[in-house]
């Protein structure tokens, strides 16, 4: 009875948050292990073909966590003069109770502003979908007194089953970019996606506002101007985001040196602490792979159990002779 009714109220707030208030999109900690997720301007920066995988379950010690799935291919094209990007997301909240999938296809050109300063700039369109699962929901309706959950509830079932509402997004992102630094902007749902599960009602995702910058900073040979591969490097980062109500901010740091990475950073929000995550990755030739807990120290922290973030990267030889297009400089992930 006990097990049920954590469920029972775990199911009520995802319900609530579904079909009354503002939804939000999920987040990822290894921002650079998801660029075209990050910024739709990263598509084609690697140059040469590049597939990313990544996986997060956050608060696995919660039932009815949020489990977030994201693929993503992206290569720089000389017929189409820029970057082209495909990317896939899903959300799984209270055990597939509350689903959502993204789809999207992506442009994003760039511009020489100097000898060693380059802008991008991403446009990117698809649909986003939720649903809503009805018959993995319990009512209060159910609850017997004696024996908990044994009645039939007597809320309309949905056709079907379940609750779909899709619609079209769009978004866009901007990259400025030299050797070393590397800074950008995106904005996500630039037009109104409604979310809502009832034909006459409105519930519309707040748009997203990502800025983000960091730093290569070589640990060997000073004053050198530009990088070279196996260089030893100590990359700070800020990431900042509002949607909505909700504003994060992320300090952090990487630290590289072939073939391990490692980075720190720090999550709060205006209101308070959320969290200090860990990272480590590998990178082996055209292979990436990296790892990252999130420790929680917010007032969730007994009960969270944290988050876990696993990537993979691999990138592929350049089908077709390439022109000189610099890529993108940035930590891995």
């Amino acid at each position: 009875m006990v097990f049920r009714l954590k469920h029972f109220i775990v199911l009520i707030f995802i319900v609530a948050t579904a079909m009354g208030l503002k939804a939000q999109d999920p987040h990822f900690s290894q921002f650079y292990a998801n660029p075209l997720y990050l910024n739709p301007a990263f598509a084609g920066a690697k140059v040469c073909p590049r597939l990313v995988m990544n996986y997060r379950n956050q608060w696995p010690s919660i039932p009815g966590s949020y489990v977030t799935y994201n693929a993503s291919f992206d290569m720089h094209i000389n017929a189409i003069a820029g970057g082209f990007g495909v990317i896939v997301n899903t959300d799984r909240a209270g055990e597939g109770v509350l689903n959502t999938t993204a789809a999207a296809l992506i442009y994003s050109v760039r511009i020489q502003l100097t000898q060693d300063w380059f802008l991008k700039a991403g446009i990117q369109a698809g649909f986003f979908q939720k649903s809503l699962d009805w018959d993995k929901l319990t009512f209060g309706d159910q609850i017997d007194p004696k024996y908990g959950f044994s009645k039939d509830t007597q809320e309309p079932r949905p056709a079907g089953g379940k609750y779909n509402q899709t619609d079209f997004d769009i978004s866009s992102g901007l990259l400025v970019y030299s050797g070393r630094f590397y800074g950008g902007v995106a904005v996500h749902h630039m037009v109104p996606v409604n979310v809502s599960f009832t034909p006459e009602g409105t519930s519309y995702l707040d748009m997203k506002i990502t800025s983000h910058a960091g730093l290569m900073i070589p640990l060997t040979q000073k004053g050198r101007k530009r990088l070279r591969p196996g260089d030893p490097t100590i990359s700070p980062n800020i990431v900042y985001m509002q949607q909505g109500a909700f504003h994060q901010l992320n300090w952090g740091a990487y630290f590289k040196k072939e073939p391990l990475i490692f980075g720190i950073w720090y999550r709060h929000f205006f209101e308070g602490s959320d969290a200090v995550v860990l990272q480590v990755g590998f990178e082996y030739d055209k292979f990436k792979f990296g790892y990252s807990y999130d420790i929680t120290v917010s007032q969730l922290a007994s009960a969270s159990g944290g988050a876990h973030e696993i990537s993979f990267a691999l990138d592929f030889n350049c089908p077709q002779k390439r022109k000189r297009v610099r890529e993108i400089i940035c930590p891995s992930f």
